[in-house]
């Protein structure tokens, strides 16, 4: 089964949905002009339960014939702090914030996949739609959950998608296992002793520390780690003195450090204080360390991934495969993913802009293939059969 013709009948409407929420992009738990619109579009649709505020900005929609089983769908609402380069007739119109991770096709996808099932309710039991706020960064996932998402609608699994530049236009990848690393964050200070720059034996200088810790970190993955086991260690930031001739009091150092599996982020955390610490004793230094666990990794459960490819292949016929790449970025669907078993897709976006790039533009063209792919999900797994 190609595209879904009901859903191409209105790709029109979609594309205006769309662009009209790309010029009014809004960040994270802010976004509340997207969220009215939802809800009033669900409503127009004969959505039967709209409920708003779930997770601060959060809509949940729910598409019901009669009692049986629950899927979710899951779509997220939130943009970035990004000047917009496109000079597009729908670019943004709100200063220095836009949708550079095509979260505005994300929603409209599950919008169109929300006109359908309400039309066409060819389904028994119950689709529940998932409009998430602040995905970038800030675990609207895991604050919905908090708020008591799946105590409300416990689904039975969860299915979401995220446009990927570089894949072919209208490509569905989506495969087992681990899809996307977990993000953990970490801040370093290092309390040395300052003094004039021409006697540096009287100083505890931190710059010189700092430098030697950020190389023992990477002893974390070529000397601790598993080699089979994904790890990297990034210090993207090295803060210390202003001026030439002055050795600093204190450095501070940040970073990223991103992993697949439990045992590794178990591991990094144990070794990385004991690291930066002992390194920083040698100097004659003290660190103070602000390691911060961020998002886990997000991990397709085999079934449900081996049922969304079988969904894509209708869909997307010889555009669809299992070839889809892991990739070192962090996604919060990853927290559904630890409480429900589901999949998390990727939809080629074709030759444009990298993500969060300020040139970046979601592809229209995709709006129906991405709806239809939902919308089957659904029917499928609560087929009438």
């Amino acid at each position: 089964m190609p595209i879904i013709n009901r859903i191409s009948e209105f790709h029109k409407q979609m594309i205006e949905w769309r662009q009209d929420i790309h010029s009014h992009p809004e960040l994270a738990y802010q976004e509340k002009r997207t969220a009215k619109k939802v809800a009033k579009l669900l409503k127009e649709f004969g959505v039967d339960e709209i409920h708003e505020g779930i997770g601060g900005t959060g809509v949940v929609g729910v598409i019901r014939n009669g009692k049986g089983p629950m899927v979710g769908l899951r779509a997220d609402m939130d943009a970035l702090p990004i000047t917009e380069a496109n000079k597009c007739d729908h670019a943004s119109t709100h200063e220095g914030v836009m949708h550079a991770c095509g979260h505005d096709g994300h929603t409209t996808m599950l919008l169109g996949a929300a006109r359908y099932l309400s039309e066409t309710r060819n389904f028994n039991g119950q689709v529940i739609l998932i409009f998430q706020p602040a995905e970038e960064g800030f675990a609207g996932a895991k604050a919905m959950i908090e708020d008591g998402l799946f105590e409300k609608f416990p689904v039975d699994s969860i299915y979401g998608m995220h446009n990927m530049p570089g894949v072919s236009e209208g490509n569905l990848d989506v495969g087992p296992g681990p899809r996307m690393a977990a993000a953990d964050n970490f801040e370093i200070k290092i309390n040395g002793k300052g003094a004039h720059g021409a006697m540096p034996n009287e100083s505890v200088d931190p710059i010189v520390c700092g430098s030697a810790v950020i190389q023992a970190l990477q002893s974390l993955v070529s000397r601790n780690s598993d080699p089979k086991k994904t790890l990297v260690v990034s210090v993207t930031q090295f803060n210390s003195g202003h001026a030439n001739n002055v050795i600093p009091d204190f450095a501070n150092l940040a970073g990223t450090i991103r992993y697949f599996d439990k045992t590794t982020g178990d591991f990094v955390r144990k070794k990385f204080p004991k690291i930066v610490k002992d390194i920083c004793e040698a100097f004659g230094a003290k660190a103070e360390i602000d390691y911060k666990i961020g998002y886990p990794p997000t991990i397709n459960d085999t079934n449900a991934a081996k049922f969304a490819l079988e969904i894509a292949k209708e869909i997307a016929g010889n555009k669809a495969s299992d070839s889809q790449e892991p990739m070192m970025g962090s996604e919060d669907f990853s927290y559904f993913l630890q409480e429900k078993p589901g999949a998390y897709a990727w939809i080629g976006n074709g030759n444009s802009a990298s993500l969060h790039n300020p040139s970046y533009d979601f592809n229209d063209e995709l709006l129906p293939v991405g709806a239809s792919f939902l919308s089957r999900i659904a029917e499928k797994t609560l087929s009438k059969n």
